[in-house]
């Protein structure tokens, strides 16, 4: 898939995930501790755990980072690239949440100061490229997105899934679920 090309098929969007294990988010290693597919597979397995009904957060958590695959160094842009990626295959709720949990991201700086702390070295890094704390008209306005809900859940998600060595499912147990999402999507 290029980068400028939105998933068609399932197929297609799990042999990217695929693709990105041994891809981390900074190319030279000094972000995340865990790669790409690695950590995206224990946000959607914490997703899982936590909210067992909502497929379709699970499967936000489970592509939320790929936009750093397909545009790489693009650390503000990820979660828009990724979204774009998405939408047709997976829908416009999975697609706005993976764009969401940037914004999210800036919310909680904003409004949560034990959360601002709590952070990574690189997601504190990375918030100035993404817009920093939001302001106070931008909390409010986020604050009344239908999605505002379960954008913080995955932002908490994507926050608590960089643990090394944490075992979680293969990546092939989550395609009935992205098919699922699919076919629901219209795919």
């Amino acid at each position: 898939m290029s980068t400028g090309s939105p998933f068609t098929t399932v197929d297609e969007l799990m042999n990217l995930l695929a693709d990105c294990a041994d891809v981390w988010d900074m190319p030279d290693r000094g972000g995340d501790p865990v790669d790409i597919l690695d950590h995206d597979r224990q946000c959607a397995q914490l997703l899982r755990r936590d909210h067992p009904e909502d497929e379709e957060l699970q499967i936000a958590g489970l592509v939320h980072d790929i936009g750093h695959t397909l545009v790489p160094g693009d650390d503000a842009g990820h979660g828009r690239h990724g979204a774009a990626a998405v939408r047709g295959l997976l829908g416009e709720r999975v697609a706005r949440l993976v764009e969401l949990h940037v914004v999210a991201k800036r919310y909680l700086v904003a409004t949560d100061s034990e959360h601002a702390v709590s952070l990574s070295a690189s997601s504190r890094r990375t918030l100035t490229a993404q817009g920093g704390p939001m302001n106070a008209v931008e909390v409010a306005e986020f604050e009344h997105d239908p999605d505002f809900a379960a954008a913080l859940t995955l932002r908490r998600a994507d926050d608590a899934g960089k643990v090394v060595g944490l075992p979680v499912r293969p990546l092939e147990s989550w395609r009935p679920v992205v098919e699922r999402v699919a076919a629901r999507s219209g795919r």
